[in-house]
């Protein structure tokens, strides 16, 4: 129950993705065969809710599970992804932002061309698990709690409005939170959620600050065999760990001048 879990973060799936998604995309052919690489390993993909539900429970896992997650809500995960997933009959989450897909919500500044809501139903009815990304994709960590609250849950009021029942996982926009973001999660009634880290998941990180593992266009096969794997994953993201840790203090510098400005009011 306390092995670690490789959780697989992705983006946009597609044959020349707009230039502002491009790096965190993939194509269909590597998609495909990082799929292969899966079924050839004998692992086994659950669903965000899944997994977390029998962390929580103490309930029976499979002896190599993995997550796909899929962030945002690109047109090619349904186009490119969802029949690769099919094929191997492999579980997975999709986080949208509500405000980006295409329809009767949408506010602007997608970076790709975006999932209409019929294509969601369609990926929810095959068994693909729709969580919550935010409704418009802000750095939830530099909003303040009004806007924090309304993009948690205008996100989840949506997706039960669409799809007949409230999303139970959430993953955070940029992978940014704090102890406040995650507590509004929480309180918004998701049961658990997802960050970035650049490393495996593990049960002891706690159901709202579960780990995952970015798959890039610049990832190959052997580098995906090793994340997969477990293997040699600090090197892999060393130099993320490095902008990381320098990022994070400038984002607490931020934070706590607003604070500051708050208090000075």
């Amino acid at each position: 129950m306390n092995d670690p879990v490789p959780i697989l973060m992705y983006h946009a799936v597609g044959h020349e993705p707009a230039p502002a998604a491009h790096r965190l995309s993939v194509s269909p052919e590597a998609f495909a065969a990082q799929m292969e690489v899966v079924a050839d390993r004998g692992l086994t993909p659950l669903t965000t809710a899944e997994l977390a539900e029998a962390w929580r429970t103490g309930g029976p896992l499979p002896a190599r599970p993995v997550l796909i997650t899929f962030d945002d809500g690109y047109e090619g995960v349904h186009r490119h992804a969802l029949p690769v997933l099919a094929k191997h009959g492999f579980a997975s989450t999709v986080f949208v932002s509500t405000g980006w897909l295409r329809g009767a919500y949408d506010e602007g500044g997608a970076l790709d061309t975006m999932l209409d809501w019929a294509q969601v139903r369609e990926l929810a009815a095959a068994g693909t698990e729709i969580g919550g990304h935010s409704h418009s994709h802000p750095q939830l960590d530099q909003v303040d709690d009004r806007r924090l609250w309304y993009e948690t849950l205008r996100c989840k009021e949506i997706l039960r409005e669409e799809l007949g029942r409230a999303p139970v996982s959430f993953a955070y926009p940029y992978g940014y939170s704090d102890r406040r973001v995650r507590r509004t999660v929480r309180a918004a009634g998701y049961a658990q959620a997802l960050a970035v880290g650049n490393g495996v998941a593990r049960r002891r990180q706690g159901p709202y600050a579960l780990e995952r593992l970015t798959v890039r266009r610049s990832t190959g096969i052997e580098e995906f065999a090793r994340l997969v794997e477990g293997r040699a994953i600090g090197r892999t993201f060393a130099a993320d760990r490095v902008l990381t840790k320098g990022y994070a203090v400038v984002r607490r510098a931020r934070g706590a001048a607003r604070a500051a400005g708050r208090l000075a009011v």
